[in-house]
C-alpha cells in the first residue's frame, strides 16, 4: 500500500474513517485527531511537519468522506 504523509489529506480521510467508525469527526480535537493519524499503519509523517492547518483540512476530508 501507499505511503501517506500529511498532505494526503483525503487518503488519510479515508484511511481514518475504515480504522475509526466509532468516531464523530465532527467532535474530534486536533490532538486526538493527530494521534490517530500518526497511529495509522501507513503514515510515515512526524509531528514536526503537523500544524493546525493540516490538521483542519484532514477534519474536514473526514467529515467529507463520512457524508
Amino acid at each position: 500500500m501507499t505511503q501517506l504523509n500529511w498532505t494526503d489529506t483525503a487518503e488519510i480521510a479515508i484511511a481514518l474513517d475504515e480504522a475509526h467508525p466509532e468516531t464523530d469527526p465532527t467532535r474530534i480535537n486536533f490532538v486526538d485527531l493527530m494521534q490517530k493519524v500518526l497511529a495509522l499503519p501507513d503514515f510515515t509523517g512526524t509531528t514536526d511537519r503537523c500544524g493546525e492547518k493540516i490538521l483542519e483540512a484532514i477534519q474536514m476530508a473526514w467529515i467529507d468522506e463520512r457524508e
